[in-house]
């Protein structure tokens, strides 16, 4: 039996990788890296964020995460602001270019994730499988 979920798992995980190089292959600047996009993310989906909250959320040293803040502040993608009260504490905040960038990859992605599930002219019950799987993914992804 833990044969076969270890199959299962293998199968699972060679199946994700390879969909995940396709989807990371559509962005809206082909010169950015994955992790200058998932910094912007992260931070259009929890607002601004200090260097080491970021660099804890993206699982990354403080000196990567500030590595790579200062690219995405010399596009213009992000820019540093004083926090009001602590001078000392300085947080991230995504530009509106920087915003613009998200929204575009997510629709590029998004357009490219359903060409691939419209290519493969599934059926109903196999729409509902692709949608509860999503599902179960994400509560993987989110552990």
């Amino acid at each position: 039996m833990a044969t076969d979920f270890d199959d299962s798992a293998a199968e699972l995980r060679y199946a994700l990788f390879r969909l995940t190089r396709r989807l990371r292959s559509a962005r809206a600047v082909d010169a950015m890296s994955d992790a200058q996009l998932a910094t912007l993310g992260a931070l259009r989906a929890h607002g601004r964020r200090t260097l080491s909250s970021l660099a804890e959320h993206e699982h990354v040293t403080a000196p990567t995460m500030s590595a790579t803040v200062n690219g995405l502040a010399e596009l213009g993608l992000v820019v540093r602001v004083p926090d009001e009260d602590d001078r000392r504490r300085v947080y991230v905040e995504l530009t509106d270019q920087g915003e613009s960038v998200v929204v575009e990859t997510i629709r590029k992605r998004n357009q490219l994730m359903a060409d691939l599930i419209d290519a493969q002219r599934f059926d109903d019950d196999e729409l509902a499988v692709l949608h509860s799987a999503s599902s179960l993914l994400r509560r993987m992804a989110d552990a």
